[in-house]
């Protein structure tokens, strides 16, 4: 993302506080899945764990989206009966899964940091599965200013 696009700091922020995000991938037809997923924002990156709740599957579909169609969106909003405290963050960027590796580990530490439930299910800093998401663009809105 160029620095010439660099989202406000409340938006930034809320990218770096909020605790669900909803992923937004397509397979190599179009065809749309959204899933709401956990996340960690390191300033310059997105990261999402394939953790251990339970799954029908390892084989996601998020993860098979995204092998097929990089192309990839995470929202993040605050809903209020209150309209003018309404607001979102919308990150459009490319995605690939990391598996192991120096960025996998220092990612996980993030996710740790994050999440307490992460650090109570001993997510592995070795191997396992992480989207990574590299932000092209990053659309906000708010109501009114704070």
């Amino acid at each position: 993302m160029k620095r010439s696009e660099a989202a406000p700091a409340w938006a930034l922020a809320m990218l770096r506080e909020a605790r669900v995000g909803r992923l937004a991938t397509a397979d190599a037809t179009g065809r749309p899945l959204v899933v709401p997923v956990c996340f960690a924002f390191d300033g310059a990156t997105l990261y999402s764990a394939v953790d251990d709740k339970p799954k029908r599957t390892r084989n996601l579909r998020r993860l098979r989206n995204v092998a097929d169609n990089p192309h990839v969106s995470l929202v993040v909003d605050e809903w209020d009966e209150d309209w003018r405290r309404l607001r979102w963050v919308i990150v459009e960027g490319r995605a690939d899964v990391l598996t192991r590796g120096l960025e996998f580990t220092r990612a996980i530490d993030v996710l740790c940091q994050k999440y307490p439930q992460y650090r109570a299910m001993n997510l592995s800093r070795d191997e396992g599965t992480l989207v990574r998401i590299a932000p092209e663009r990053i659309l906000q809105w708010r109501a009114a200013a704070e």
